[in-house]
């Protein structure tokens, strides 16, 4: 309101002056016609006089106008100055705001200030991921066999004949069938309070002679045909998030959940065929179809330049699967720290590690297998019966490393392992008896022994030459038995015999060419791995539907391409063949068994196998 009256003063000021102006040169202008005119060209001298008066009287007025408009400029300055004094009065003699108002305006503050530090934090949070489909055919085929789980059982029951016959070993098969039935109630009393021991114990007072003719009676019995097992069509999903959050420049967190199943089946659980990646155990979850359950595959933090060193320390769920050089047949990077050849499997532990330079790492790893100590019920075995841990130490080197070279090695020991690991799985046998279990009830699964050492060592080479990218891997195992057995069997040895040391080897090679003329977006590659009789390693999560390729004790063929339709949409199309030597392969209890003669298997295995995979994955 001050500052409109200023101006509207102003403005009557302008105008003012303005009107005194005109009258002025109206009275002016009124004079000079009042004149007379001149009876001659010649003005006379009172005239003159007068016209000169008359223009010293407007110079006069216009000076007394300037000095009137100089008066009036300075005069509405002053106005203006002083209606802003008026107003800095007037706002600070107004009302002061209330202790309600000012409480008001600190919670606005503090809830946009809380909004702002909440995008902050999920900013600090890097969200990733993939999602892929998958459709597969399979082919396979079972050679002829013995049934190692049956012939067990007709032991057992060999041994209730015995017992109930004075001694007497029976005459023959139906004689063994018709004891049973005839002394059922007894037979389940006997199988009910029979331990592995005791059977182991009892097998070995018979003389060998005897053990021969009682399984050459016995082992026909329990003969199975060869037979195909085939899978038309196998559809999987699998979604992975990840979570990567830098806190500082030195510290970082890294996160990744996993989701992976097939089409139609959320259980979780599958039925033990034999293979060891049908068992839901703490390695694997992940890694091979399960459920609709998002698992939390790898999560961890990472402590770089600690002391301000080149020494990193990094603690929680590993990195360890999909490593080198296992990401090329998925056009992907290295996926995880560990050699893929040695180890594929999921586990929780600690790195430390030392940045000798940009083209060097080395680091220690350490981590656990088996914990004995939870969950396992030990409080309700005797201190005789409690099993000890089972820990891995490892340690890895990347010798060089660039975007054309890359040489690794890896060397790990396991502690203390025992015939298994803490899982899920139906089981339609008794492992003790051979008897099969009548109800398909999912059952929890804990090692009964520790039964050694493993060793493992390997070494990577990639090259890249042009468009071509070259990769070899060398590896060993060893086992270092304690000489303790379980119903699957010891270190490389079956149920009743007595394990040795073993070693074994495996050698991986692939090539994979980008084709130039798309600017690399197609690749073609070939991958050929041999394991021989005794080799093992911990790739149970190895991302294959048949079993894990590397594990394989024999020759595995494999060839794909891949076309990347965008960036992050890639078609892959594959074909993958397993032709196997030995049994058990992926496992470390049980004696290989020659599959080019009539074994004895304890679970039925493939001779061959083949998958035809297409699949579609896109990242975000």
């Amino acid at each position: 309101m001050t500052c409109q009256k200023g101006l509207e003063a102003k403005f009557m000021r302008r105008f003012y002056s303005l009107v005194v102006t005109l009258v002025l040169l109206l009275a002016f202008a009124a004079s000079a016609q009042n004149v007379p005119a001149a009876t001659s060209t010649q003005p006379s001298p009172a005239a003159g006089d007068e016209n000169t008066q008359l223009r010293q009287e407007l110079d006069q007025m216009k000076k007394a106008v300037a000095a009137l408009e100089e008066r009036l400029t300075t005069q509405e300055k002053a106005a203006q100055e002083k209606d802003k004094k008026v107003e800095v009065k007037q706002a600070l003699a107004g009302d002061q705001p209330t202790t309600a108002e000012l409480a008001t305006e600190v919670k606005d503050l503090d809830h946009r200030m809380s909004q702002t530090e909440r995008r902050g934090a999920l900013d600090r949070i890097n969200f990733t991921g993939d999602y892929r489909f998958e459709a597969h055919s399979i082919w396979g085929n079972v050679p002829a066999h013995y049934d190692g789980m049956q012939l067990q059982n007709l032991v057992v029951k060999t041994l209730f004949y015995v017992n109930t016959n004075g001694g007497l070993l029976p005459p023959s098969i139906d004689a063994i069938n018709n004891n049973v039935a005839q002394n059922y109630a007894g037979y389940q009393y006997f199988t009910n309070n029979l331990t592995f021991s005791e059977l182991k114990a009892v097998m070995a007072q018979f003389p060998p002679s005897m053990q021969q003719q009682l399984f050459g009676m016995l082992q026909p019995a329990t003969l199975v045909g060869r037979s195909s097992n085939d899978t038309s069509i196998l559809y999987t999903n699998r979604l992975r998030l990840n979570l990567d959050s830098k806190i500082n420049d030195d510290l970082s967190v890294t996160a990744r959940l996993s989701m992976y199943k097939a089409w139609g089946d959320s259980t979780g659980v599958q039925v033990f065929n034999g293979q060891p990646s049908s068992m839901n155990i703490d390695g694997t979850t992940a890694g091979v179809p399960n459920s609709d359950m998002l698992r939390v595959e790898r999560a961890y933090f990472t402590w770089n330049h600690v002391g301000g060193s080149p020494l990193y320390l990094s603690i929680g769920r590993r990195p360890s699967t999909e490593g080198p050089p296992l990401n090329f047949r998925n056009d992907e990077p290295r996926g995880g720290t560990p050699s893929g050849a040695l180890i594929d499997f999921q586990f929780d532990g600690i790195t430390v590690g030392y940045h000798f330079n940009d083209k060097m790492v080395w680091r220690l790893c350490y981590g656990v297998g088996y914990q004995a100590g939870f969950g396992n019920g030990n409080i309700l075995k005797s201190p005789a019966d409690r099993l000890k841990d089972t820990h891995l130490m490892g340690v890895n080197l990347d010798l060089y490393s660039t975007e054309k070279t890359f040489v690794q090695a890896t060397y790990a020991h396991a502690f203390n392992v025992t015939d298994g690991f803490n899982g899920l799985l139906v089981l339609p046998v008794n492992p003790v008896t051979g008897d099969p279990v009548n109800a398909p009830v999912v059952m929890r699964y804990t090692p009964s022994t520790n039964l050694g050492a493993i060793n493992l060592f390997g070494v990577n080479l990639n090259q890249k030459v042009g468009n071509l990218d070259l990769y070899a891997s060398a590896n060993y195992s060893g086992t270092r038995p304690n000489g303790t057995t379980s119903p699957f069997g010891g270190l490389m040895s079956d149920p009743f015999e007595t394990p040795v040391d073993r070693n074994g080897g495996m050698f991986y090679v692939g090539a994979r060419y980008s084709i130039p003329k798309d600017d690399g977006r197609t690749k073609v590659g070939f991958e050929f791995n041999h394991g021989t009789k005794y080799w093992f390693n911990f790739a149970q999560a190895e991302d294959d539907i048949i079993a894990p390729k590397t594990s394989t004790r024999g020759d595995v063929y494999e060839t794909y391409v891949t076309h990347r339709i965008y960036e992050r949409f890639i078609l892959k199309l594959g074909y993958i063949r397993y032709n196997y030597n030995f049994s058990g392969s992926g496992w470390h209890v049980g004696a290989p068994k020659d599959l080019n003669t009539t074994a004895i298997l304890g679970f039925p295995t493939y001779k061959d196998a083949q998958m035809l995979s297409l699949g579609l994955t896109t990242r975000f």
